[in-house]
């Protein structure tokens, strides 16, 4: 019988299949767009934050999330970041709205990169983000 104590060797690398299941099993919503900024990879985090599943999000605009008023200056940084290879806010977290699908506007923690492929060029963009809703008013009506 084998020791409970002992742990099987650490794989060299890390396979697509336990790569997707990281992503999918994370209770943050993990966002992939690609430089277009058609969704490409949703996870469960994603469908608990914004209400849609992944086969309603894939392949969408990232406009579902979006709210009308802030789309001109989201997809100006989007096209900007992708052409330069780089994000405004580097490693930041930034607080922004988003739209759920039943239309209720929500506060969004985000952190944003680019993704690169195999030779060095932008793919997409990954985001990375959890609800802070009740915070942000909470801090909001502090400040008032």
């Amino acid at each position: 019988m084998n020791d409970p104590t002992e742990h099987p060797p650490a794989p060299a690398e890390l396979d697509d299949v336990l790569y997707r299941n990281m992503i999918e099993q994370a209770g943050d919503a993990i966002i992939f767009a690609d430089r277009n900024g058609a969704i490409q990879a949703w996870n469960r985090g994603a469908e608990n934050l914004f209400g849609y599943t992944a086969d309603e999000a894939r392949h969408s605009s990232l406009d579902v999330i979006i709210p009308e008023p802030l789309r001109n200056a989201h997809w100006l940084g989007f096209h900007r970041a992708v052409e330069s290879g780089r994000t405004k806010h580097g490693d930041k977290v930034l607080t922004t709205k988003a739209i759920h699908k039943d239309g209720h506007k929500l506060y969004v923690d985000l952190h944003f990169c680019l993704v690169t492929d195999a030779l060095g060029r932008v793919a997409g963009a990954l985001a990375i983000g959890r609800d802070c809703t009740q915070r942000y008013l909470a801090e909001k009506a502090r400040r008032s």
